[in-house]
């Protein structure tokens, strides 16, 4: 395989790009503030070539882990935040978010839907073969249906809430697998104030794919807890593993004992090395989350000009940084993720065949020749194989090399191979 741009391809790119320079604009002055924000975070800190020593063993006394927590705190505007390489993915920060919170014979109510896949199993939907979930310790799962069009049913929401008095409202912010509309800040400030109205204490929301998107996170509409991977948005294209979560100070104690252990909590957890990058990933988050959503408005606009129907639609103001394409069959969406693999720095002469992911009920397909696996926040494109046969793409470790992997699917999907 090789990169292999066809001339209406790029014809097409170039009607499309131009198109895209309002929409640019935009992401641009989000881009800025976010900058600023982040930065006066690290000066106010003050972050020093202290902060980046690593430890071993035990980790006691860690500066740079707990200066790194600060500016966390300070960036997404918490009292608290823990931000750890050991955090393995989103759902495993999700997944100790979510024990660190809840107890036994609490109710989780979910504003948003079934969730995702890979945190079904968390919960104890469907299958559940006594690994451990929160069902399993003797936590309820409830969730409110999204409307006919995929938004939130708020006044559903509300008699949940009363009928099932829960201890933790749910919010995913991305749309998963699913067509419904990712949800912005203004979206889940709406959610958060029928909860907190009628009651709920604890408000939790899966901030994957959000971050640095709009100038405003969750946590500043009332959300208690918001919870980000490392190898999506905030880690910047740099970060090599890990989770953040950030919230309200009582909330975030709980999940650090959840994180480590009773007793221990965020006093333990050697970093080994891994401060610098992980403090250069988040300074670099507003700009790598810039060159995705350019990345995800040139591809909307150049898949709409052959024809497919795309969500967001081209101009549409973003939530997060997916891009979803409905590319009608199984061949075209295999296609599409193969010139993505194709045009990528690395493993750019594998093929990406259909396989069973561990977490996922269907067959994926998954373009991600990244130098950071799976990450998210450079180009990759996944899909599970079923109808309506979409594909998810996101991120793009710069707009300009994105573009080329863009401009590839289009020319592989062009020629049927």
């Amino acid at each position: 395989m090789s990169i292999e741009i066809t001339e209406k391809i790029r014809e097409l790119s170039s009607v499309a790009e131009e198109s895209c320079i309002e929409a640019f604009r935009r992401i641009d002055r989000i881009c800025r503030i976010n900058q600023e924000k982040v930065l006066r975070a690290f000066v106010g800190c003050p972050v020093t070539e202290s902060s980046f020593t690593g430890t071993t063993g035990y980790g006691y006394g860690d500066k740079g882990r707990e200066d790194l927590d600060r500016v966390c705190a300070e960036i997404f505007g918490t009292q608290d935040a823990l931000i750890r390489h050991s955090f393995t993915c989103g759902t495993n920060t999700l997944g100790i978010a979510l024990f660190g919170v809840l107890r036994p014979g609490d109710t989780m109510l979910s504003a948003t839907g079934t969730p995702y896949d890979t945190i079904r199993p968390v919960i104890g939907i469907g299958k559940n073969d006594g690994s451990g979930s929160l069902a399993d310790w003797g936590v309820k799962y409830r969730e409110t249906k999204l409307r006919a069009d995929g938004t939130p049913d708020l006044e559903g929401l509300a008699r949940d809430i009363k009928e099932y008095s829960p201890s933790l409202v749910y919010i995913q912010r991305s749309r998963g697998y699913s067509l419904r509309p990712s949800l912005g800040v203004d979206d889940i400030e709406k959610i958060v104030s029928v909860a907190k109205n009628s009651g709920v204490e604890n408000v939790m929301v899966d901030n994957c794919y959000g971050e640095f998107v709009e100038t405003r996170e969750p946590s500043a509409v009332g959300a208690d807890v918001i919870v980000g991977s490392l190898i999506k948005n905030p880690g910047g294209c740099i970060a090599r593993c890990g989770g953040l979560i950030a919230g309200r100070r009582d909330l975030i104690e709980k999940i650090s004992f959840r994180a480590t252990v009773p007793g221990l909590g965020r006093e333990v957890g050697a970093t080994m090395g891994t401060n610098r990058e992980l403090f250069m990933g988040l300074f670099n988050a507003p700009q790598a989350t810039a060159h995705a959503l350019k990345t995800a408005e040139f591809t909307a606009r150049l898949i709409t000009l052959m024809g497919f129907d795309v969500t967001p639609r081209p101009g549409e103001v973003r939530a997060d940084i997916v891009q979803c394409l409905l590319l009608g069959n199984r061949q075209n969406l295999i296609n599409y993720c193969r010139g993505i693999q194709a045009a990528s720095p690395v493993d750019s002469h594998l093929t990406p065949e259909p396989w069973d992911m561990p977490g996922y009920d269907d067959q994926v397909v998954m373009a991600a020749g990244t130098f950071t696996s799976g990450s998210s926040a450079e180009i990759s494109c996944d899909a599970p194989l079923r109808e309506p046969f979409a594909a998810w793409q996101q991120g793009g470790i710069n707009y300009d090399s994105a573009r080329y992997a863009v401009m590839n699917a289009a020319s592989m999907l062009e020629r049927g191979t």
